[in-house]
């Protein structure tokens, strides 16, 4: 009996030493621009702890908050050549390097929703159209996070598109400046961190900043008493994209915890921040800040100057094959004329 108990240990000791021997592990290096106390840093972490979870331990993140190795504009390329892995910032920070990102990163003027926008890339062909621009650049889109349409601050009405004009308001760069010219409005760039100043000082009549919550977080209508909600002129898609050769050298069932997980991160963002505006929303109003929403009339003008505009940035084959399936899917929706 002696005998046949160590042999049954031996064999169990074997058995664990060789499922051991068989796991692997996946590292990984990410960098966001996001700080880990912010709502969107925290829905990071949130990611973060279910694909160590979900894979049992074997897939471990080292995360880079706040751009602390590289720009944020940098980190695409720092996980492109290894000095990274991942890049959890967005691609419209790439629009430099090819205009296709420009409608990966924000396409603006196109899905009212992000559930929309989130169903054009897993089932109106937007995977399949992304892959290859990544790819190009030696990386792999893992997904999609979107907060949500993003709102104005003005010191004035914003009803109607007969509203920009005249309308001095700071603007990111790029496919925004161009769309607001068309509509009589004086987009003028700066960095976000001047916005409440250039407001206070009555440098600009109004701003792009972000979303209704954040604009409240950073004080905006405690200077103006004017905005739009629901938003619908820009809804930036943040992602996670990591170098091609680690994600392929990845085990099949680790890239599946990364891309199953990413979904229900996009799902967790988009209620987290439709609550958060909704309660912004309330509140704006019994302060007496003036929140209007835009006729279907007026969003359809909006849609047209901005899709108009995308044949200008649709200048490479990467960029003209996202415009083409974004423009298929919105024609499905309903969102854009046959």
């Amino acid at each position: 009996m002696d005998l046949i108990k160590k042999l049954s240990v031996a064999a169990s000791a074997l058995a664990l030493t060789a499922t051991v021997a068989s796991a692997q592990t996946t590292t990984l290096r990410i960098q966001t621009h996001y700080a880990p106390e912010t709502v969107s840093g925290k829905l990071a972490q949130g990611y973060i702890d279910d694909i160590t979870a979900m894979s049992n331990g074997e897939i471990q993140v080292e995360m880079f908050w706040s751009s602390s190795v590289v720009k944020s504009v940098e980190t695409f390329d720092a996980a492109a050549t290894g000095i990274l892995d991942c890049d959890f910032t967005g691609g419209g920070y790439q629009t430099g390097k090819n205009p296709a990102f420009q409608f990966v990163g924000d396409i603006m003027g196109g899905y009212a929703t992000p559930y929309q926008q989130l169903s054009w890339l897993y089932y109106g062909g937007g995977k399949e159209a992304a892959k290859p621009l990544y790819n190009k650049y030696n990386m792999e889109l893992i997904g999609w996070w979107i907060y949500g349409q993003e709102s104005f601050a003005s010191s004035k009405p914003i009803a109607k598109v007969e509203d920009f004009k005249g309308w001095k308001f700071r603007s990111p760069p790029g496919m925004e400046t161009k769309i607001f010219e068309k509509l009589g409005a004086s987009p003028i760039v700066m960095d976000f961190t001047e916005i409440f100043t250039a407001l206070e000082t009555g440098i600009i009549d109004g701003a792009d900043a972000s979303g209704l919550a954040n604009n409240v977080g950073l004080g905006l209508y405690d200077i103006v008493k004017y905005a739009n909600y629901p938003g619908f002129h820009s809804m930036p898609s943040d992602h996670l994209a990591c170098n091609l050769d680690v994600f392929n050298a990845m085990p099949e069932h680790h890239q599946r915890i990364m891309k199953v997980a990413f979904e229900a991160l996009a799902l967790r963002t988009a209620l987290t921040f439709e609550k958060a505006n909704a309660e912004a929303a309330a509140m704006l109003r019994e302060q007496g800040v003036t929140l209007s929403e835009w006729s279907s009339e007026e969003l359809a003008k909006f849609r047209a100057a901005a899709q108009a505009t995308w044949p200008e940035f649709a200048t490479t084959p990467e960029a003209k094959a996202l415009v083409e399936s974004h423009m298929a899917y919105l024609k499905q929706l309903g969102l854009v004329a046959e």
